[in-house]
């Protein structure tokens, strides 16, 4: 019985596990464009723990660990209108319930810089969040929303989503990736409550 009740005790518990899927588009064309700050976010905390994204079914994967948590990074291969296949695979193969998935995606509305978490809510227009909300059936899971900015003219907006960052904007660019990347862990250890509460206002 005592041995029975230290075996219990000492055996670690399964990790919680957290899907976080950054939403952009593959190639090289798309490197670190507007479109692709999900991506680059996911990428920035890739590079802090040394890890590979290995290729996988839809897209490409890492796991992040941090204070017990798996953080399953994940970037659609899928092109960014049909992320909601991506999403839900791996929601699905990871066996990670709604209520844990955090889809990482830019933002036209806000201002450059600028960022959000909401527990849900509508795709703003925003094609890679309406084919999630679609597959999904339901507008019913947490986005992190970074601001991109809108300095473009009438009927560019294509162009300007695809195009780089500006000088100015890149300077900037490195401290915004860390304070997602912190964002992205905060939900996955304070919660979704608290990490809007800070997340939002800073």
């Amino acid at each position: 019985m005592l041995f029975s009740w230290f075996r219990k005790k000492t055996t670690p518990p399964d990790p919680m596990k957290y899907l976080i899927a950054g939403l952009g588009n593959i190639g090289a064309e798309y490197h670190e464009t507007r479109h692709n700050i999900g991506f680059m976010i996911l990428d920035h905390m890739a590079e802090e723990q040394n890890l590979t994204f290995e290729s996988a079914r839809y897209g490409s994967t890492a796991v992040y660990k941090h204070k017990g948590r798996q953080f399953v990074l994940l970037k659609p291969s899928t092109f960014m209108n049909l992320s909601g296949k991506a999403v839900k695979y791996h929601l699905d193969a990871q066996k990670v319930p709604v209520e844990r998935l955090l889809v990482v995606t830019d933002d036209l509305s806000l201002p450059f810089g600028g960022k959000r978490i909401r527990g849900k809510g509508s795709a703003g227009g925003h094609n890679g969040l309406k084919h999630i909300e679609t597959t999904l059936g339901h507008n019913q899971y947490a986005r992190m929303r970074v601001g991109i900015g809108d300095d473009y003219k009438r009927g560019q907006q294509v162009d300007y989503v695809l195009s780089p960052f500006s000088e100015d904007e890149q300077f900037d660019i490195p401290q915004l990736l860390q304070t997602c990347a912190n964002g992205i862990l905060d939900f996955g250890t304070i919660g979704l409550s608290r990490t809007m509460t800070d997340f939002n206002r800073k």
